[in-house]
């Protein structure tokens, strides 16, 4: 006889039951009790080696976390401190173009919140589709939009989140006014624009690159926005920056998208985004 199927509501209570088990696990190991959380995108992973007192965690020992197989995504979880204050920082995501169900990409999240996570730093490394960007610029994230699928699409667990969370405000315009004072006073060029996120792993074509920008996207990438869906589901703060890792409006007869030099740019612009991270993690502790 083949066995019923678990119910809805003891799948819910099995992930809740994952979410904690992961956790306790890394509270173990750290035993503090970070405010914010950190997601290092393709290549930015050198920022982790800022954290003073770093504690590193491979993501294969901890219980339910999936594994980075992305390029310039180290697969480790990093405790210390940033900007005087105690801080996680994930040295590289799961994407949905890995193969990992919407759930797996976004588990992270909801672990960061059974921690007791309040805000969310999230960085990638991007396509300027915005002309007047340039390879090496950082753009704070003001809002998205989204091409992947929801990972809120399926039954609600009403204890992580409301059924509809609002979106209007899915990047916290307080941390954009922060991070643009702190940046003025440290003379680091700041853009600001939109990010579309898309599944990959391909990279987009001409065509792609002009209809993204005719329908109001400044940069692309293959990532963070599940991420920030869910953050704000579970009611995290979130800020958002990418590094523009190439220019995706200029098409010269000898241009190619080339991961290696995607890894290259986010690598030498790793250093001012450090610096501003570090700064409004302090600043956002002063709070």
């Amino acid at each position: 006889m083949t066995p019923p199927k678990a119910s809805t509501q003891d799948d819910m209570a099995l992930l809740r039951q994952e979410y904690e088990e992961s956790a306790r696990f890394i509270s173990g190991i750290t035993g503090g009790r970070p405010q914010t959380c950190i997601i290092l995108g393709s290549g930015l992973g050198d920022l982790a080696d800022s954290i003073e007192g770093a504690v590193a965690i491979p993501y294969a020992e901890i219980p339910h976390f999936a594994q980075s197989t992305a390029a310039g995504h180290k697969g480790n979880l990093i405790y210390g401190r940033l900007g005087g204050c105690e801080t996680l920082a994930m040295q590289g995501r799961f994407h949905y173009y890995e193969g990992y169900a919407m759930r797996e990409v976004t588990r992270p999240v909801r672990v960061m919140k059974a921690l007791g996570i309040k805000n969310l730093l999230v960085s990638n490394a991007a396509g300027g589709i915005n002309n007047t960007f340039k390879i090496g610029d950082l753009m704070i994230i003001r809002d998205h939009i989204n091409m992947m699928p929801n990972p809120l699409v399926g039954p609600n667990d009403e204890t992580l989140g409301a059924r509809f969370p609002d979106m209007t405000r899915a990047y916290d315009r307080d941390f954009i006014r922060l991070a643009e004072e702190i940046a003025a006073e440290r003379g680091i060029s700041l853009k600001k624009g939109v990010y579309v996120g898309l599944t990959g792993p391909s990279y987009e074509t001409p065509a792609e690159y002009s209809f993204y920008g005719r329908a109001g996207a400044d940069a692309v990438g293959m990532s963070t926005v599940p991420e920030v869906i869910t953050a704000r589901h579970a009611g995290l703060r979130v800020f958002g920056m990418s590094v523009i890792t190439n220019e995706g409006y200029h098409f010269a007869d000898d241009f190619v998208n080339d991961a290696a030099d995607v890894l290259r740019a986010a690598g030498e612009a790793s250093a001012k985004m450090s610096a501003l991270f570090a700064e409004l993690i302090r600043r956002i502790g002063e709070d």
